[in-house]
């Protein structure tokens, strides 16, 4: 854990919009700035929603896939030649493949080119992010993900070239969210906050933000699930799952997401649904390494924290008071593969490095047994 002598550096989107209603402000943006042939990156959901930008015909990639790979990023490239802003607009699939898009278009390079740190070129067209769900908090991010096929593993791209030059957050895009996908990306934020709260290279700064939005998640997320059209609910999603945003840039996430990764490569579980999932677990694995911060945690979700046993019931709890079905049996993910996956996701050390215990190959196989 990091103290507050400890140097930090925080990067945002150099105009972020927030709140109900603030989507209308963005045409008048795109005019103002002299864009004459904007691009958007979207799900197909999105893609048949396009009106709401006020861009009129606008050109679109609709096409992204939940859990996109290299080849999905590489279509989405083609179909962008001569845009001179990219608009991501979904969730954090779309989001991420913006980012990805924005600095190739243009260039005479390759994904390959750019994967990893700080590879990724200064971009030549714009970029915007623009969240339909709350959960990722990827549109304030300079990190991206895609799935390389051929080894099944996520690959990150980070650069501060793929920092939007404005970020529109309007709640009032995500009332129309089904319930499921509210309670499984309202998950996914809530994550993002905890695990960087509870991290290893945790800092006072971004603790703040963390446990807001773990509490916000903790008071608005049933709200939203049981009432789609709350707006003080919906408001309050959207907010926590920006402070998630935040806490991914210079904290980042540790062992929920490296566990939950290996169930969106190797067997399509949407992203949101795989942190719900493995949450409840990797949290009391990690209780009594960080015992205050666990406690704060539970009671934002109301529950107390007591032994690990009692960590991992009321975050199950938690999680099932969602409508969420909590085993992995339920997904489809076949109880053979657990080994493979479990020695997967131990490999991704740039997330597991930072968790505050150190979990064995067993220890993640225990735990996918355990949620199984």
């Amino acid at each position: 854990m990091l103290t507050l002598t400890t140097p930090i550096e925080m990067q945002r989107p150099p105009v972020l919009r927030f709140g109900a209603g603030t989507l209308s402000s963005f045409a008048g943006w795109v005019a103002d700035s002299g864009f004459k042939a904007p691009f958007v990156i979207a799900d197909s959901v999105n893609a048949a929603r396009l009106e709401l930008l006020g861009l009129g015909d606008v050109r679109c990639f609709g096409d992204v896939v939940p859990e996109p790979d290299i080849p999905n990023l590489n279509a989405a490239v083609i179909a962008a030649k001569g845009a001179d802003l990219i608009i991501g607009f979904g969730g954090g699939s779309a989001m991420d493949l913006a980012k990805l898009v924005a600095v190739l278009a243009g260039q005479d390079m390759a994904f390959g080119d750019i994967s990893g740190p700080h590879r990724a070129p200064a971009r030549t067209v714009g970029l915007v992010q623009i969240p339909t769900t709350a959960g990722t908090g990827s549109e304030v991010g300079t990190r991206a993900l895609v799935t390389d096929p051929e080894t099944m593993n996520k690959v990150a791209t980070e650069s501060l070239n793929m920092l939007a030059d404005v970020a529109i957050i309007d709640p009032d895009l995500t009332v129309s969210m089904p319930a499921f996908v509210t309670a499984a990306t309202g998950v996914d934020a809530m994550a993002h906050c905890t695990e960087a709260y509870t991290s290893k290279r945790s800092h006072p700064i971004i603790d703040a933000y963390a446990l807001q939005g773990i509490e916000l998640v903790g008071k608005y997320l049933r709200r939203a699930v049981d009432d789609g059209s709350d707006v003080e609910a919906r408001n309050g999603l959207a907010l926590a799952s920006l402070y998630g945003g935040v806490c991914l840039g210079p904290v980042n996430t540790t062992s929920g997401h490296a566990v939950s990764y290996p169930l969106g490569t190797r067997h399509k579980i949407a992203h949101g649904i795989a942190n719900a999932l493995i949450f409840p677990h990797t949290l009391a694995a990690n209780a009594a390494s960080v015992p205050e911060k666990t406690a704060k945690i539970c009671a934002a979700l109301g529950f107390e924290a007591g032994s690990d046993q009692a960590v991992l019931a009321g975050a199950r709890a938690f999680c099932e008071g969602l409508g969420l079905d909590m085993s992995l049996r339920a997904y489809g993910v076949p109880e053979d593969d657990l080994a493979a996956m479990a020695s997967e996701a131990h490999a991704i050390r740039r997330l597991l490095d930072w968790n505050p215990v150190d979990l064995s190959v067993a220890d993640i196989e225990a735990i996918y047994k355990a949620a199984y």
